[in-house]
Formats: C-alpha cells, structure tokens, sequence
C-alpha cells in the first residue's frame, strides 16, 4: 500500500503530465476547448480508481477488473472527434494508469509519462507532413474514368494522394469522395534585390518634350 506521500507524489506527477498534454501540446494545435476538460477529467478519475482500488484487498485482479469496468464506459463517436483526438484521448488514459499504479516507481513512471509526451509531440507536430490533408467532397458528377476523377480532384482540392469512393447516385449525378490530397505550394513573389529597391524608391526627373517649350510669363516683354 502506498503512503500518503507516494500518492501525492503520483498525483502531481500526473496532473504535470496531462496538463503538458492539455495545455501545452494539445490546445495550441486544434483549438477545441470542448476537449480539455474531458481529457483532465478522464485523465484524474482514471488516476484516482486506480489509486483506490490498489488501497483495497484483491490485488490485481481487482485492479483489472476494475479498470475493464471504467475503459467500458468510455465511448469515443468517430463522427465527432478525429483520430488525432482519439490518440489523446488514450494517452491522457494511460499517463492516469500509469501514475496510479502503487507498485510502480516514481522514476520509472516519471520516464515513461515523458516518454508518451515526447512522442504525442513529434507525432501530431504541425510540420509533419504540413501540406497532406482528408477530407470528403461531393462531386456534381459521376467519373467512371479513373483519369477524369483524378483530374477533377485535383482541379477542385489539390493532388489527390489516395481516394475511395463512398458513393454514386446515377439519379441526381453525384459521387461522394473520401480523398487524401496535398495542399498546392504557396505562391511566392520573388524578392526585390537592394538596387532594384534603392532604384524604385529612388525621386524621378521630370523632363519637357522641346515640341512643348514652357510658356514664358505675361509680364515678359517680346523682342
């Protein structure tokens, strides 16, 4: 059985860990604060029955019992979150199962929690594979040429990478496409070099056509 110390030790290891993954990693990168308190949450309940179910009799078996009980309730609707999200959603279940475990030590969960952050980061960094994107598109039309549905997703997305087709109404003329594709690069205006900027900042003369001479004032007297 753990000392109250040791538990406290676990308990702020493991609200250091998810709060790096809430806060530090997760938000910056989608944005959905819906999420957040569902992951804390999830991430502290997780900890707090492992922690008590350690305190009571039965050993391991009641410890994975229990824990079948508590992953049982937990359902994740794909329609609703991404699979990026659903990846949170395991390691904030897994740093809680982790950190609450009584027999495992400090060092060793502290390792392994750093461990799953390192990875979450490099896994879900914005610069990986930046321009690849998923995304669904209803066509106007129906292409049973493999090239002309190429061409078209191109024309309306970007380079198709993979698709599938989901869907094909003959009646209404409309296909459903799941597509992965990557992004067009960025235009990009070539950079004035430092005399073409000198030379436009530069004030310009202005000069007179001799076939149109100044006129000479009024009170200038003719010869």
């Amino acid at each position: 059985m753990e000392t109250l110390g040791q538990l406290a030790a676990h308990l702020a290891l493991d609200l250091a860990a998810v709060s790096v993954l809430a806060f530090a990693i997760y938000y910056p990168r989608h944005r959905r604060r819906d999420l957040v308190p569902a992951y804390l949450a999830l991430n502290v309940a997780l900890f707090a029955v492992v922690s008590a179910l350690a305190q009571v009799g039965g050993g391991g078996t009641a410890l994975g019992f229990g824990l079948f009980g508590v992953l049982s309730i937990i359902r994740l609707r794909s329609d609703s979150i991404q699979h990026e999200e659903v990846a949170y959603y395991f390691t904030t279940l897994v740093l809680g199962l982790l950190c609450g475990l009584p027999h495992l030590g400090f060092a060793v969960a502290a390792a392994l929690a750093g461990l799953l952050l390192l990875v979450m980061y490099g896994a879900d960094h914005p610069r990986l594979m930046a321009r690849t994107r998923r995304t669904v598109v209803t066509l106007d039309a129906v292409h049973t040429d493999q090239r002309a549905l190429r061409e078209d997703l191109a024309r309306r997305v970007g380079e198709p990478l993979n698709w599938t087709v989901k869907e094909i109404d003959f009646v209404r003329d409309v296909m459903v496409v799941d597509v992965r594709f990557r992004l067009p690069e960025p235009f990009r205006t070539p950079a004035r070099t430092t005399s073409q900027r000198a030379r436009r900042s530069r004030p310009r003369a202005i000069t007179r056509s001799p076939a149109h001479p100044q006129p000479r004032p009024l009170s200038e007297e003719t010869v």
